[in-house]
């Protein structure tokens, strides 16, 4: 399970990947209705404007979800089409694929979700970027989370992997490589500086981290 836990942890890379609008609205915020925020320079689908529901690689920005092949949360910002399943046609379109490092791991079946605070569907600010813990000047004690739900084949045995990951809270402490709360009690393994790992379940092993200050992420 080795190679799941580290897909989970390149995952986390894409969340930090923003998406420039054409135009902003300083006070009300520019959503993606608006019709003027923009895939960015160097993306697959650079210039034209995000829509509402899945785009063709799998993301639906405005209701917070990934869902779709492992590739295709990178592809798009390499310049790629989407991965649809064929090896062969694929590369004979887009010579050069296979050098990426996620090209391994094409075919992993994967759901993120995320809330609002880790990646917005709006621009309130008028930077022209989708908000990132709107209102915090970092994640910590933003609320921010994210879920990834991986599944696969490996050996020709299939296999999931999930994780759950929040924003430590701004009275949490670090020591150790581990999130305590302020009553010192454990929150989870820090992954990323700010966040904290507070649930993993992996098959044929069962829950193999539940932090034991619970794992919901209401309290955060």
């Amino acid at each position: 399970m080795k190679t799941v836990r580290i897909l989970s942890l390149l995952l986390l890379l894409i969340v930090s990947t923003t998406v420039p609008v054409a135009m902003a609205k300083p006070k009300e915020g520019t959503r993606i209705q608006d019709g003027v925020l923009t895939y960015s320079a160097g993306h697959y689908l650079a210039g034209q404007p995000l829509k509402v529901g899945f785009d063709p690689y799998g993301y639906n920005y405005e209701a917070h979800i990934f869902l779709g092949f492992y590739a295709n949360v990178y592809l798009g910002r390499d310049g790629f089409p989407p991965y649809e399943g064929d090896d062969a046609a694929y590369l004979a379109e887009n010579p050069g694929a296979d050098s990426k490092w996620y090209w391994p791991y094409r075919d992993v079946w994967l759901m993120m979700k995320w809330n609002d605070a880790w990646l917005s569907n709006m621009d309130r600010d008028g930077d022209g970027l989708l908000d990132r813990y709107h209102g915090y000047p970092t994640y910590i004690g933003s609320g921010a989370w994210l879920t990834n739900h991986q599944k696969g084949e490996e050996d020709g045995e299939h296999w999931s992997y999930f994780v759950k990951i929040v924003a430590a809270p701004a009275d949490a402490t670090s020591t150790g490589g581990v999130w305590y709360a302020a009553d010192g009690t454990e929150i989870g393994p820090v992954i990323w500086g700010a966040f904290a790992i507070i649930q993993e379940v992996a098959s044929g092993e069962g829950a193999t981290y539940v932090s034991p200050a619970g794992p919901g992420f209401g309290k955060w």
